[in-house]
């Protein structure tokens, strides 16, 4: 048998990163790596290639190749899987599908032949045995959850390492909370199941055996969920295999606030080698953390846990919603006081959009308030259902706000802010020629022809003076900057 793995291509997105890649020449951040997990599942016999459209483009022959088409993707990929799904039915070829956007939209691609939906580790064997006895079914799911200490390690070399920014692997999943506009409990539920540390050593060590020598996204939803397995056995674990590399890798991850209450944690995840953390603030307002269920934000100083993270070696990434029922026109203005204060400088802002599978959906659709499918794209400035706000003042302040925190002023500002608190991690690095080939094309692209020049070297001489060390991170920042501002002339008017 022979198995084509494909993986659609993104839009351009607020993490797309697609207009700061070409600042270090990758085609795309990170690889699909639940493709690259289910290919490890798949008889060893089978021949497989994978084909990431985000990294090249499909060919003809690829397809004449193939005996057998698996298409995973997210809901931000819905047009490209489209695509995707009718061209290889022209092709006559058998699709089989899985993966978030298939698990919760199925009934709209009826161009697919097997649906394996849910987490492969139980409906993936269920669909093979059924294929090898001439028999598979349409549909296989599951509500049952999986133990991840049977993942396999995923088939790296199935991918194009060197056209990636990143590299992803996951150590859990599930989430304790419970937030109403959130997907990830009721995909994975509540319990965080961990990986054994063992296998995330195995892991690394098979992108390091294949040259990987980058960041490393643990892409888990919350990576301390579950905080006695973390500190007990990963990190001691990641910290010792860091110190037998000749190369020490970075990794960031997705965390809850409440990482902030625990010093040792955060010291524990630095020295194992994390510099960064995705944390979902959603917004300054109690009312609309109380709507929106996310206890573990609520009563919070939320300014004073962001400069902890970042005073202990970790820069905070975060994400921001606007448009809870609760908000009126004042939080875009308490929006843009809060991120400029809190120095989150890659603030992803979005419309607060009604997921399937989520309790936000199921009330919206009680109210008769959905007005369609969400995009998935986190700032493209749309919404799927009626708000309480008047939808087009919802809208023009939105799009305020992203122009404003995105402009250069209040951007390399922010990245000054951070910059004063952030506490470098003790990591050691060897001269990398492609950062050095970033630094220069963002000092002719950024420095002399873009509108920011005048931010951009202040920023790096204020750099160069008062924290020189951090150089590095100063000049990839600029970079983000550029991305992001890109991404915010392309919402619409």
């Amino acid at each position: 048998m022979k198995v084509l793995l494909l993986y659609p291509e993104f839009p351009d997105t607020f993490w797309s990163f697609k207009h700061a890649l070409k600042f270090v020449r990758k085609r795309a951040s990170l690889p699909p790596l639940g493709l690259l997990t289910v290919a490890a599942m798949l008889p060893s016999a089978w021949e497989k290639r994978l084909v990431d459209l985000n990294v090249r483009t499909l060919r003809e022959r690829d397809l004449a190749w193939a005996d057998l088409i698996f298409i995973s993707g997210m809901i931000a990929q819905r047009a490209s899987v489209r695509a995707l799904i009718a061209r290889c039915r022209a092709a006559g070829k058998t699709i089989v599908a899985g993966g978030p956007l298939f698990t919760s939209e199925h009934a709209q691609f009826p161009g697919v032949d097997h649906f394996v939906l849910n987490e492969a580790e139980i409906t993936l064997p269920a669909f093979l045995r059924d294929l090898e006895a001439g028999c598979p079914k349409s549909h296989y799911a599951t509500a049952a959850f999986p133990d991840v200490h049977d993942t396999p390690v995923p088939r790296w070399e199935l991918a194009e390492l060197c056209c990636y920014a990143s590299m992803s692997i996951q150590f859990s999943r599930g989430c304790p909370f419970d937030c109403e506009f959130c997907d990830v409990t009721a995909k994975f539920g509540h319990r965080s199941r961990t990986k054994g540390a063992e296998q995330i050593i195995a892991e690394l060590d098979g992108l390091v055996a294949r040259g990987w020598r980058g960041q490393v996204f643990f892409v888990d939803d919350n990576f301390i969920g579950n905080k006695r397995v973390l500190r007990t056995e990963l990190l001691p674990a990641l910290t010792a295999w860091q110190a037998r590399q000749r190369h020490r890798l970075t990794f960031f991850t997705e965390a809850s606030i409440n990482l902030a209450d625990d010093e040792p944690l955060m010291q524990a995840m630095v020295a194992a080698g994390f510099d960064a953390v995705f944390i979902g603030i959603e917004t300054p307002d109690e009312a609309a953390l109380l709507e929106c269920n996310k206890r573990q934000n609520q009563g919070r100083d939320l300014v004073a846990d962001i400069k902890r993270l970042q005073r202990a070696g970790l820069q905070v990434q975060g994400g921001f919603i606007v448009g809870f029922d609760t908000d009126t026109p004042s939080i875009f203005r308490r929006q843009l006081e809060f991120i400029q204060k809190s120095g989150i400088v890659t603030a992803m802002v979005g419309l607060l959009n009604a997921l399937p599978d989520t309790r936000l959906y199921a009330r919206l659709q009680r109210e008769g308030r959905l007005t369609g499918d969400s995009t998935g794209n986190n700032v493209d400035g749309t919404t799927n259902f009626i708000p309480r706000m008047d939808v087009q003042a919802l809208r023009d302040g939105y799009r305020r706000l992203m122009e404003t925190i995105y402009a250069p002023g209040p951007y390399y500002q922010r990245v000054r802010t951070f910059l004063r608190e952030y506490k470098q991690p003790k990591l050691h690095f060897s001269f990398n020629p492609a950062l050095w080939m970033a630094f220069v094309r963002s000092a002719v692209r950024l420095g002399l022809i873009g509108r920011e020049r005048f931010h951009y070297w202040r920023l790096l001489i204020w750099t160069f003076f008062r924290r020189p060390a951090l150089l590095q991170t100063a000049v990839t920042l600029a970079i983000y900057g550029h991305h992001f501002r890109k991404c915010c002339a392309a919402l619409e008017a």
